[in-house]
């Protein structure tokens, strides 16, 4: 349990550190193309790995450069928690992009517009009689 508890404040220790690097630390053009907020880190149990998720706002090509610009800027990332958190061992930082609200809003889309055509169309059967 002390394990488990010591992996989730690393973690959030993490997501808290590269969310200020984002703001004003990391100084390559291509993260600010897309807007960028950390979703999710996860670090493994013995505090080797940490895997920050993030979700772009922008179009695809925007995401891909920055991207590009965050796997660049891995190394400064990794330097500066190493300074910032004084691990005794720097975690390897990985950036992966999470496109769970990309999602959730594709589906929300595809429910708003179902429930528009229902209420324009109101001669199809009801499905929820038996």
């Amino acid at each position: 349990m002390a394990t488990d508890r010591r992996v989730a404040r690393v973690s959030e220790s993490i997501r808290r550190e590269v969310s200020q690097m984002l703001m004003n630390g990391i100084k390559d053009d291509r993260v600010g193309t897309g807007m960028v907020s950390i979703t999710d880190v996860a670090v493994s149990g013995d505090l080797q790995h940490a895997k920050i998720f993030v979700s772009i706002y922008g179009d695809d090509d925007a995401k891909a450069e920055t991207m590009e610009g965050l796997t660049s800027a891995t190394s400064y990332v990794r330097r500066e928690l190493g300074k910032r958190l004084q691990l005794r061992r720097t975690p390897e930082v990985i950036f992966a992009e999470d496109r769970s609200i990309e999602r959730g809003d594709k589906v929300l889309n595809l429910i708003s517009r179902l429930s528009q055509e229902r209420k324009e169309d109101p001669e199809e059967p009801d499905t929820d009689e038996e």
